[in-house]
């Protein structure tokens, strides 16, 4: 097909070269952009720390899905065509590429590998082409051939590729798992509104006009990679969570034991050392009250009980206490 060439693929369009003649078409486009506004939102939420260039890289990618698509609903040229096809297949490959490596954690080299072979097979699927009761491999010449599915078996590398991560992110406990089978699942349902789209274009009629089912597929597909840009910020989430979460779980009882240690070691410390009011109270004796002189105590002939102070009953030794015993008693002054 030559360049500058019209081209008429879906039913909203039919034969008209009319700048309007796919509005809805044209108008469900808008889905695409909210999807791309939404995720840039999502991501601006998240720490700075968990953002990347991937995931700019991929909004960027979506929003340009979205003008690329409808420019070819506008003018629906082989050019406006290229601005509809680019960016689809560079968020294929990125896509997978994001995955695979960061995902997956496949290593670089391997991750360039498949997606180079990812490549060369949606390449060989968009040349395929069908006609009545015969497929035309690429490089046949086949009059009457058109690309099979009306165009859509361009996507189902893409649909098994999604299918497969999904499985794979699932198998791994991996958070971003279900964003991925739910997009895949939708996506299946949007190739199929795709495919049919001709199929039932005379069904498919709103105020006496014929408008198919290709906008379906736009709407579908914005919630779809809605759906992917949600996954993506799963990036930095554990692959296997159990396995990741276990050792802080083993580690701890040695933290914690190490409080019990450090007040183990600074106990005897504390009982070594005493307050300083307690350590004058055992390094000094205490204090004798002053001694007060006695007063001359009348001389009678009757003894007096001493009551101005009690002294301490002195110990004395058995032999000095028999000594006393045989004594005399008398009571005047010796």
């Amino acid at each position: 097909m030559a360049l500058g060439e019209h081209v008429f693929l879906y039913c909203e369009r039919g034969t008209s070269t009319a700048l309007l003649a796919e509005p809805f078409n044209a108008a469900s486009n808008a889905a695409f952009l909210l999807a791309a506004l939404v995720g840039l939102q999502l991501l601006l939420w998240r720490p700075r720390e968990d953002r990347s260039a991937d995931h700019y890289l991929l909004i960027g990618l979506v929003f340009l899905m979205g003008l690329g698509s409808l420019t070819f609903h506008l003018f629906a040229t082989t050019e406006t065509a290229l601005a509809d096809v680019i960016p689809i297949s560079l968020f294929m490959l990125v896509y997978l590429s994001f995955v695979l490596n960061r995902f997956l954690g496949m290593p670089p080299g391997w991750t360039v590998l498949l997606v180079l072979g990812f490549a060369g097979l949606i390449a060989l699927t968009g040349e395929i082409k069908c006609g009545e009761r015969l497929i035309a491999l690429p490089g046949a010449s086949v009059p009457g051939a058109k690309p099979c599915l009306n165009g859509s078996l361009f996507y189902l590398p893409a649909l098994g590729a999604l299918i497969v991560m999904g499985l794979l992110l699932k198998e791994r406990g991996h958070r971003a798992a279900p964003y991925l089978l739910w997009a895949a699942a939708v996506f299946a349902v949007s190739v199929t509104f795709r495919s049919l789209d001709m199929a039932l274009c005379s069904d498919t009629v709103f105020d006496g006009r014929k408008i198919g089912t290709h906008f379906l597929w736009h709407l579908l597909n914005a919630l779809m990679l809605f759906l992917l840009l949600r996954a993506s910020l799963e990036a930095g989430a554990p692959a296997v969570r159990p396995a990741l979460l276990a050792p802080p779980d083993e580690e701890a009882p040695a933290f914690a034991a190490a409080p019990a240690e450090a007040e183990a070691v600074v106990e005897p410390e504390q009982e070594s050392v005493a307050s300083p009011p307690e350590v004058a109270a055992k390094e000094e004796p205490p204090a004798r009250e002053p001694a007060v002189e006695d007063e001359p105590k009348p001389t009678t002939f009757y003894p007096v009980a001493e009551t101005a102070k009690e002294e301490p009953p002195e110990v004395e030794s058995e032999p000095e206490a028999a000594d006393e015993e045989s004594k005399p008693k008398t009571f005047f002054p010796a």
